[in-house]
């Protein structure tokens, strides 16, 4: 079954991949040219996955893993690839060539497994720019995902809301910025915005403010899994404190290896079951 009204009911079924020959090779983002020389430490990389796949699963989500394949360096990063709007599964058209040889990937996964899902081929629209809510589909307009994308995907959704919202360019995605935990809280980067978005997402959410450090480590990008559960990074302990004053449950996972490529707990599962 494909079903998600937005980021935050319950997880039932997620797509994953392994950071099997995760490496910082190509630099596409700032968080990679910080890390280029120490580069990925693969082997702490795949345990860190492992714990979180781990976390999933004690809490009875159905985990569909990705098939590995030594060229692609950035297949962890499953949320670009593909999201879920109400139930159909749209495959994304990728910003950067070098990660267009992932879809093909998920696509053969789709059909071994017999779920249905429909390609977008207009350039191009990626997966962490999209984020679904009861009444809005926010979507990032970044360096991988352009207005005309985004205007192609409205006439799919036609009774869906879609709102663009431009993020600064050295932003990868909308979730390194904004990130919805329930339908009244979310995260947000303020910098990362243009003054009269922020004034609308403030005035529509109770938004979290993630500071400039926890910015860099990735603070919005944490992942909920329904039952105001919500993983994210032990070192991002503002973030984590405000959640927990809100009322979620933070449950700590350390992904320090993997998010030096520039992606952490929300850029690594791609949800295609909530209730």
């Amino acid at each position: 079954m494909i079903q998600q009204q937005n980021e935050y009911g319950r997880l039932e079924k997620v797509i994953v991949c392994p950071p099997k020959y995760m490496e910082i090779k190509k630099i596409i983002n700032e968080t990679q040219k910080f890390y280029e020389d120490s580069n990925i430490d693969v082997s702490i990389a795949v345990k860190q996955h492992q714990e979180l796949v781990d976390v999933l699963e004690k809490h009875g989500v159905e985990i569909i893993e990705l098939y590995t394949d030594p060229k692609l360096n950035e297949q962890v990063f499953t949320r670009d690839i593909g999201f879920v709007i109400d139930d159909i599964l749209y495959t994304a058209e990728m910003g950067r060539n070098i990660r267009k040889p992932e879809i093909d990937v998920l696509q053969q996964i789709l059909d071994e497994h017999a779920i249905t899902y429909h390609p977008l081929t207009t350039q191009s629209i990626e997966g962490g720019d999209v984020m679904v809510t009861e009444d809005i589909v926010w979507i990032g307009n970044s360096s991988r995902t352009t207005s005309h994308a985004i205007q192609e995907l409205q006439t799919h959704i036609g009774n869906r809301e879609i709102v663009e919202l431009p993020i600064r360019q050295d932003i990868l995605h909308l979730d390194c910025a904004l990130n919805m935990v329930s339908k009244e809280v979310g995260l947000i980067y303020s910098p990362a915005f243009h003054e009269e978005d922020v004034k609308k997402l403030h005035d529509k959410y109770d938004l979290i403010e993630v500071n400039e450090d926890e910015q860099f480590t990735l603070g919005t990008n944490v992942f909920s899994i329904g039952d105001q559960k919500v993983i994210s990074l032990p070192d991002n302990k503002q973030v984590n404190q405000a959640l927990i004053k809100k009322g979620f449950d933070v449950i700590e996972v350390d992904f320090s290896e993997i998010i030096k490529s520039g992606g952490s707990f929300r850029c690594c599962t791609l949800p295609i079951e909530r209730k």
